[in-house]
């Protein structure tokens, strides 16, 4: 029995171990090749710079991190709200009979490729953004909508768990002070649950910023500054998957140094998320 346990601790470190090396290595790896470009173009060049043009040794990334910011933006606008609303349903709301054909629908939004919500964002929700706006419908409201689609299992996924946990005496309590189910389930049982809120929002932020096939079939992908919702954008890793096939020297050093500045918006993305849980840990 104690070696079964001892063999069973080695293989769990193991995996663990594995999960951060190879975290290690893909930082080690963009890190070595995307920093030197940086300093070859310069920081400011390449952070502030407003013209992407390989053609002539122009290397400069702020339209796509405005791109991706908004867009990322504007899809937690959209479908975060509705993601909570929806967890609560489940949650607390959802009739048992139909509880287990939502739950199943959801997760196969989950399972769904990127490639296909991108065709269905080119099918149907781009000729409706030009039949309303009567220009072309890539646009950066486009790609939105559809990435505020797309997000939405994964912070149902989050939220619908954390909420379910909340343990029965906070509803129970609330009703016992004579509140309402509905005041009992918002005012008591959500808040409660608000690290988990918080995860899954942090999840679905980390979805809509790195996704790429969907955007780039939606978005216009024009690396300019954006200049409103309805004209094309281009992202990061619209820019990355568009020019990396072709790519050489300082040009691939360069989408590669792309590459670094996602993942150090993704790390302040969680680090910022896991201080804000913590002080709202420590203040309760």
């Amino acid at each position: 029995m104690k070696f079964k346990e001892s063999f069973m601790e080695a293989v769990f470190l193991i995996a663990a171990c594995a999960s951060v090396l190879a975290v290690g290595l893909i930082c080690f790896f963009l890190f070595s090749n995307g920093l030197p470009a940086i300093f070859k173009i310069g920081p400011l060049k390449f952070l502030t710079g407003t013209v992407w043009k390989p053609s002539n040794n122009i290397y400069g990334i702020l339209p796509m991190i405005l791109g991706s910011i908004y867009v990322t933006g504007l899809a937690i606008l959209f479908g975060v709200p509705i993601a909570i609303l929806t967890s609560i349903f489940l949650s607390r709301y959802c009739p048992k009979k139909i509880y287990g054909a939502c739950k199943a629908g959801i997760n196969l939004m989950s399972g769904i490729p990127s490639i296909v919500y991108g065709f269905f964002g080119l099918v149907l929700i781009v000729p409706l953004m030009a039949d309303l706006t009567h220009k072309n419908g890539n646009t950066m409201l486009t790609a939105a909508i559809l990435l505020a689609i797309m997000i939405l299992p994964t912070v149902v996924g989050v939220t619908e768990a954390a909420i379910s946990s909340v343990p029965d005496s906070y509803y129970e309590g609330s009703l016992a002070l004579g509140a309402t189910h509905s005041q009992s389930v918002f005012f008591a049982v959500v808040p409660a649950a608000k690290s988990g809120i918080l995860a899954g929002i942090v999840l679905g932020i980390g979805r809509a910023i790195g996704e790429t096939m969907a955007v780039i079939m939606v978005a216009g992908n024009q690396p300019r500054m954006p200049k409103g919702l309805t004209e094309g954008i281009r992202t990061m890793t619209a820019n990355i998957v568009m020019e990396m096939g072709y790519a050489a020297e300082l040009h691939r050093e360069a989408l590669i140094a792309t590459g670094v500045v996602l993942f150090v918006f993704i790390l302040i993305i969680n680090l910022a998320v896991s201080a804000l849980n913590r002080r709202a840990h420590y203040g309760d």
